[in-house]
């Protein structure tokens, strides 16, 4: 009785006409069914230890069950042995290198008339399945949200390059309305994750309570049935917004059903009625996806009255958790050593933060997102940076020693302050010095040089040094530390009225510029 199943009401009508001796031809002809058909029922009723007028007496799942007891197979006694052995095989199945055709080989050399290898293999997942039953999931409204990124990729072309760049979809849905977000983004990395799924819950309007991501490598480290290593970013994610996050369970497909079909959806109703458009950047690619989608929310439901959209606003939007004032930003960790000028280096960015001083050669724990670093010693936090995406230095006054605060405050207005207190001749000459047009670093140089022979030197002498090299327009360092070392010629230069000797060994002021 190969086919679809007749109904228990044809078949009485069946025994019927039998009892009243009707030929099976004649019943095939008034029930309207093949005569081979009415051959098997007959010979089976034949069979049956109940009389065909007790069979009409049946109700119909009872005479069904009789009629269509399944295949003879499963009724001999090799169908029964092989049951006992089911947990023995299952168990051999879970051992390393064990296969299912070992393990039928073993079966049949104590077995000569047992199941051939593919009939060995038929009823074992049959049985399987018997064993397994499975539960029918219910959703609540707000509770979940399912993440994953479509196995089929997108593409824009680059105008600047003329390049194909391919990308990747981000899927996500709320399993109570089938509510479904998409977008496209440059890969799978954890940024590009992370800033997808900050966008979805801007979509929403608010967050769920938990968060069901795929194992993908941008949110779980570590893959485990029972305790999954969750990405520090993700959790960071999750607790600014109010959420928890549990993976979809690794080898079970039925975990993420849902989501899966939403993906197999998105690819029926947003890729396919985009395969004739061409994109020349991912912005242009996103609106086209996010108009797409929005008709997919709004297409009414299969055997329902109402569209996702409309349950997702009816009954799941206002039971979000309410959006934080601000959005996250995606946390870096590193540890690093607070080097001798004291700052930490975040090789990222090429770039020097300051510390206080008194950190010098201890180790640092930096936190750092888009616009922030932020330095902790021993749990405590000494810096707080704006983040810098050049080469160069951010220091703060206020970690310097003194030492270093003198070499970051250095300015012409710095010297002359410095100068005018010390006398009015390195005043004037400092003065000289800046009216020059040379870099500031060299001329800073100078005026620490200055500085530090005016403090070893006689106040007079050198008075009388910086005065020289002021009315002959000479700036040099040098010029003014020889006329130190050689008194007589200031002595000299005293008596003479202001004015240098003419002398072939005297040199001009051009050669100390």
């Amino acid at each position: 009785m190969s086919g679809k199943v007749k109904r228990m009401s044809t078949i009485k009508q069946l025994i019927q006409l039998h009892l009243a001796g009707v030929s099976n031809r004649q019943i095939a002809k008034q029930l309207g069914i093949y005569k081979n058909t009415v051959n098997k029922y007959i010979r089976t009723l034949s069979l049956d230890p109940l009389s065909c007028q007790d069979l009409l007496t049946l109700d119909d799942p009872v005479l069904e069950r009789r009629l269509h007891a399944g295949s003879p197979a499963y009724c001999q006694d090799r169908f029964d042995d092989l049951k006992t052995l089911l947990p023995y095989i299952e168990s051999e199945l879970k051992r390393k290198h064990v296969t299912r055709h070992l393990l039928w080989q073993e079966y049949r050399q104590s077995r000569f008339d047992g199941y051939s290898y593919s009939q060995f293999c038929y009823h074992l997942s049959q049985l399987e399945s018997a064993r397994k039953p499975t539960a029918i999931l219910t959703h609540n409204p707000a509770e979940k949200l399912f993440i994953d990124f479509a196995g089929d990729t997108l593409c824009y072309i680059d105008k600047s390059r003329g390049e194909i760049v391919s990308v990747q979809v981000f899927v996500a849905c709320l399993p109570f309305s089938d509510y479904t977000y998409v977008q496209a983004v440059m890969d799978q990395r954890t940024e590009s994750f992370i800033h997808a799924l900050g966008c979805c819950l801007q979509e929403l309007g608010g967050s769920p309570k938990i968060l069901v991501p795929d194992n993908l490598k941008a949110a779980v480290i570590k893959a485990d049935k029972y305790e999954p290593d969750i990405n520090h970013v993700l959790e960071d994610f999750a607790n600014h917004y109010g959420c928890v996050v549990t993976p979809a369970r690794v080898r079970k497909p039925k975990d993420k059903a849902l989501v899966e079909s939403s993906v197999n959806r998105i690819y029926q109703r947003v890729y396919a009625k985009l395969r004739h458009q061409t994109f020349f950047s991912l912005e242009e690619l996103n609106k086209a996806l996010k108009e797409k989608t929005r008709e997919h929310n709004q297409t009414r439901m299969q055997q329902k009255t109402y569209s996702r959209e409309e349950q997702f606003l009816a009954e799941e939007k206002a039971l979000l958790r309410a959006l934080p004032a601000h959005a996250f930003e995606i946390r870096y960790y590193t540890e690093l050593k607070i080097a001798q000028n004291n700052c930490i280096y975040l090789g990222r960015d090429k770039h020097y933060y300051s510390v206080p001083f008194q950190h010098i050669g201890k180790q640092a724990k930096v936190i750092y997102t888009r616009t922030l670093v932020k330095v902790y010693v021993k749990g405590e936090l000494v810096a707080t940076h704006p983040r810098s995406y050049k080469f160069g230095y951010t220091t703060q006054k206020e970690h310097l020693c003194s030492a270093h605060n003198h070499y970051l405050e250095r300015s012409p207005e710095y010297y002359l302050r410095i100068a005018e207190n010390r006398s009015e001749a390195l005043y004037r000459l400092i003065q000289l010095i800046f009216d020059s047009q040379e870099v500031p670093e060299i001329l800073y140089k100078r005026c620490d040089g200055l500085l530090s022979l005016q403090r070893k030197s006689d106040p007079v002498l050198f008075d009388r040094a910086c005065h020289i090299a002021t009315e002959n327009h000479i700036t040099s360092y040098k010029f003014v530390r020889n006329l130190m070392d050689k008194r007589d010629l200031i002595n000299e230069q005293e008596v003479a009225g202001g004015t240098l000797p003419k002398h072939h060994n005297i040199r001009g002021k051009h050669y100390y510029q």
